[in-house]
């Protein structure tokens, strides 16, 4: 969900893929999405807190992956550690009084691996030099790298507090080791799986309510309009979300000039207008429960009165149809080990290869919606991306295949960028990427509503 805006206004001819042309009223081939309800807020706790507890059991191994002995977090309420957010129980809303966390490599004289403090006194001091003395790491990580998020949340008083508090002594044993929090924070249990399927079924079935004639009105209908709706709708069904949907019209005209892309790379708001017959449209979305939040771009297309499926122009379905070439490229080259801006190199110049052009801007996802791990490009960056595109890829994570192709539109006489974004998991029983629910490989059609059965907007 980065830069909609520019991509929109990025059309640039490009060489016609051929390939079978076809369109429905549905996303993708044998999937009808259907609205998966949550369970108890109760429920919900205890699977989250399941997850947590199997996370945190997997940090002594981390440690020892990297060479660290111990690792230190510790923040106030409301200036949390980012990778606090991962460690927290499902009942706590935030960090209260001083939170602080230590974990241990190899603990000795059978001492726990892991301790953690809500202290407002010195007594949390005085435990750690105790803990410390006895212990004895030869590295202490702290999160403190200056340009990633995950790497980077100890507060610069925090880190002052934590100085003052063990003692100087431990000072020249704290090291920086960005993998930590990124690797904990990336990784994804194998539980999380079955009700990430679900709530991307969920998001998909908002997305084909929402791209419908139930919906959309020609003529009346907005793109805010449209958006709005499907906020209302995430929030009856007990979900929430990490970003306001937005709806583009892609076919639309007055998007902002190519001087202006720096300008509109901030702003996440479609421009407002009617939806018309023949507009092709495009939501970003995602929804998000149970500690985990999903990333979908879909497109669809609204009929003319009288029109079928048969109608859809074909620079349309082929558009599609390239684009989903350009999601195969990008998915086949994402190598684990490899880092962002290599996979970036490598798909780009297949792309190329093939007569695709467009831009690739992928990125982790489910933790947060933009989430731990490495960035495979960014809408402004398709040369490489300074220090997350540096990082390595990341087994037992998700990712979000966020990208674009563009197509000559015959029957518009105009280049149209094709949005696509789907999230993947990793496969360890194949030892490779696969998509959450689906793809859309078919636009989603909007029919013309009679006259005497207005929909809902």
């Amino acid at each position: 969900m980065r830069g909609l805006k520019l991509l929109l206004t990025y059309f640039i001819n490009s060489a016609v893929v051929f390939i079978a042309i076809h369109a429905h009223v549905g996303t993708a081939p044998g999937k009808t999405p259907q609205f998966q309800p949550l369970p108890s807020l109760r429920e919900q706790a205890e699977l989250v807190d399941g997850w947590t507890e199997e996370r945190k059991a997997l940090i002594p191994r981390l440690l020892r992956k990297y060479g660290i002995d111990a690792w230190l977090m510790s923040q106030r309420e409301y200036a949390e550690d980012t990778v606090f957010w991962a460690l927290k129980e499902a009942t706590q809303f935030s960090a209260r009084r001083r939170t602080t966390h230590l974990f241990l490599a190899d603990p000795i004289d059978g001492a726990p691996s892991s301790y953690s403090w809500i202290e407002n006194t010195e007594a949390v001091w005085t435990d750690l030099r105790k803990i410390l003395a006895t212990q004895q790491p030869r590295s202490i990580a702290l999160n403190t790298h200056p340009e990633i998020a995950f790497s980077g949340g100890l507060h610069a008083g925090e880190l002052d507090a934590v100085i003052k508090g063990i003692g100087e002594e431990w000072k020249d044993k704290f090291v920086l080791e960005p993998m930590l929090g990124v690797e904990f924070v990336a990784t994804m249990v194998n539980g999380r799986l079955p009700w990430y399927r679900k709530m991307m079924e969920t998001a998909w079935a908002i997305i084909e309510e929402g791209f419908s004639e139930k919906v959309i009105v020609p003529g009346k209908s907005t793109s805010w309009d449209v958006e709005w709706w499907m906020r209302e709708r995430i929030q009856s069904l007990n979900y929430t979300t990490w970003f306001q949907p937005s709806v583009f019209i892609l076919t639309g005209q007055g998007f902002p000039a190519a001087d202006e892309f720096p300008a509109v790379m901030d702003d996440p708001r479609a421009p407002d207008r009617p939806i018309e017959y023949g507009d092709l449209i495009h939501t970003d979305f995602g929804v998000s429960a149970l500690g985990l939040n999903t990333d979908t771009q879909h497109i669809g297309y609204v009929l003319y009165p009288g029109e079928t499926e048969d109608d859809v122009p074909k620079g349309f379905i082929e558009g599609l149809k390239k684009v989903n070439r350009l999601q195969d490229i990008v998915k086949s080259n994402m190598k684990i080990g490899m880092t962002g801006n290599e996979i970036l190199r490598v798909a780009l110049e297949q792309a190329h290869s093939e007569g695709i052009e467009g831009k690739i801007y992928c990125h982790a996802t489910g933790e947060w919606g933009h989430s731990a791990g490495t960035v495979i490009g960014m809408t402004n960056l398709q040369d490489k991306v300074p220090v997350l595109g540096d990082l390595p890829l990341l087994k037992n994570t998700y990712y979000s295949i966020e990208l674009f192709a563009e197509h000559f539109v015959p029957e518009r006489n105009r280049s149209i960028v094709f949005p696509q974004e789907e999230d993947v998991y990793w496969d360890d029983a194949t030892s490779s990427w696969k998509w959450v629910y689906g793809r859309q490989e078919e636009l989603l059609l909007i029919k013309t509503p009679s006259e005497d059965a207005p929909g809902e907007l």
